[in-house]
């Protein structure tokens, strides 16, 4: 218990700048009351006038306080969960990837599926948060996980997510949809080009912006090398010499 409150102690530092970018996204046009406020979703008009910069910002962007206080605890339950697991550099390269290729998937999917029903533009960080558990799942050891109080297999858990997060507001089946898939292909091998390699991602822990990360107090760093991570953890597991009476079991 006491290793698990220590790695949930400070919150890591990309899922801390995530939710600092969402505020900041979604703020003004909050407080103006107005969804038009809100530049960065993502739509195929804005994209054909240019506007490509929505590629990445749309996930940043929430329509009212009850989706963005969805959103801040998916960031921060999801996001947080994986850049424990994969290191900050790794997190923030796989999101810019899972970011762009949900919403490139996402938008060529919207002319076949809005001839069913209507579709909601593509916003908020679900996609991404799905893209991740789609990783999660498809390379976990377990085979059956606890979902909503029941056992069920590890390989239902993203589905039954999926079918979840039809009740969140503005939420977009699709592009859900298009998130976990990349991310069931990427968990299963199929995206090995897009990966990072462990060794850049501990050179780049040097370099700027992240060893601006590293400074920053408050947040958690998490190193590129898997190396790292175990010491670091097994540091928090371990305690040292005559802090605990010694206990039989």
């Amino acid at each position: 218990r006491g290793s698990m409150a220590a790695g949930w102690g400070r919150p890591p530092a990309a899922t801390a700048l995530t939710l600092l970018l969402s505020l900041g996204a979604s703020g003004p046009g909050l407080l103006q009351g107005s969804p038009a406020a809100h530049p960065g979703a993502l739509q195929p008009a804005a994209l054909r006038a240019g506007e490509v910069h929505r590629l990445l910002t749309y996930v940043f962007v929430y329509e009212d306080l009850l989706s963005l206080t969805c959103g801040a605890l998916i960031i921060w339950y999801f996001a947080g969960s994986f850049e424990r697991s994969v290191g900050t550099v790794k997190h923030c390269f796989l999101t810019a990837v899972f970011t762009v290729l949900s919403g490139l998937l996402h938008l060529f999917l919207e002319p076949v599926v809005s001839r069913l029903s209507e579709v909601e533009d593509a916003k908020g960080f679900l996609p991404v948060a799905f893209a991740m558990l789609g990783v999660s799942t498809a390379r976990s050891r377990m085979k059956r996980a606890l979902c909503f109080g029941f056992r069920v297999p590890v390989v239902l858990v993203p589905w039954i997510l999926l079918c979840a997060a039809w009740f969140i507001p503005h939420s977009s089946l699709p592009s859900n949809l298009c998130g976990l898939l990349l991310g069931e292909a990427y968990g299963l091998g199929c995206c090995f080009c897009l990966d990072l390699p462990e060794s850049v991602g501990s050179k780049l822990d040097r370099m700027f912006p992240f060893s601006l990360l590293k400074r920053i107090p408050g947040l958690k760093y998490i190193p590129g090398s898997s190396a790292e991570r175990r010491a670091s953890e097994s540091s928090k597991i371990i305690p040292p010499p005559g802090s605990y009476p010694t206990q039989s079991y």
